[in-house]
């Protein structure tokens, strides 16, 4: 755990129906200095919040009631009546098979977690959150951080100029 990040100065929504998962996370999030961590065990309850309240990153399970992680996702990337199109979003979920991952990656997840985790696992996607920010990208068919982790330079004939 090499970056020192105050996680007292941030505000985080967990979105979870399962209780003992909630507070996993809830816990998980206090152990390493979170003190403004509410949760909510629904997609509509989530959306309250954040039309209500300043919050800094979601924590969501994929299998939610009422509409799943992918869902609420969606809306919340791609609705006009998005409260915060920008917002970071780490999805939990027991499903870490690639396709998986790569549905949320399509759908605008900034990071992808599996269960069962632990403190180090949710502090690296925490920390990529905040120290690494993504730019977002808007295009006909994607709205959401850009997929691509690294930067590779590329020569050959089809790259694209800067200004593309």
């Amino acid at each position: 755990m090499s970056a020192k990040i105050d996680f007292s100065k941030i505000s985080f929504l967990v979105v979870d129906g399962d209780k003992i998962s909630a507070q996993v996370v809830f816990d998980t999030l206090s152990y390493l200095g979170a003190t403004a961590v509410q949760r909510v065990r629904s997609p509509n309850d989530a959306f309250e919040v954040l039309r209500t309240q300043q919050i800094d990153i979601i924590v969501t399970e994929w299998r939610l009631r009422g509409m799943d992680g992918l869902e609420f996702l969606d809306v919340l990337r791609n609705s006009v009546n998005s409260p915060n199109r920008f917002i970071p979003v780490i999805m939990l979920t027991a499903h870490s098979e690639q396709r998986y991952v790569t549905t949320a990656r399509d759908l605008g997840i900034t990071e992808f977690l599996a269960k069962p985790f632990n403190a180090k696992a949710l502090y690296s996607r925490l920390v990529s959150v905040i120290t690494r920010p993504r730019h977002f990208v808007n295009t006909g068919t994607y709205f959401g951080p850009d997929r691509r982790r690294r930067q590779v330079a590329f020569d050959g004939p089809d790259r694209r100029s800067p200004d593309d």
